[in-house]
């Protein structure tokens, strides 16, 4: 059995986007599932997705604000 081994930045991604999207139900009080349909429906996900490195190094509150 071949074990795949995922580089860091990908790893650094996963967690991230892991992170954000209880975050962003918490900040909203939604449940996990909604906000993460919220953020896909409104185009947020592709926004996390495309800029994680950048809003990573910020604090979560602008990450989840904006």
């Amino acid at each position: 059995m071949e074990i795949k081994v995922i580089d860091k930045a990908t790893s650094d991604k996963i967690s991230f986007m892991t992170y954000i999207v209880p975050a962003f139900a918490d900040a909203y009080k939604m449940n996990v599932q909604d906000a993460y349909f919220y953020l896909k429906k409104y185009g947020a996900w592709d926004f996390l997705n495309e800029h994680w490195w950048a809003l990573h190094t910020d604090s979560t509150f602008y990450a989840v604000r904006d």
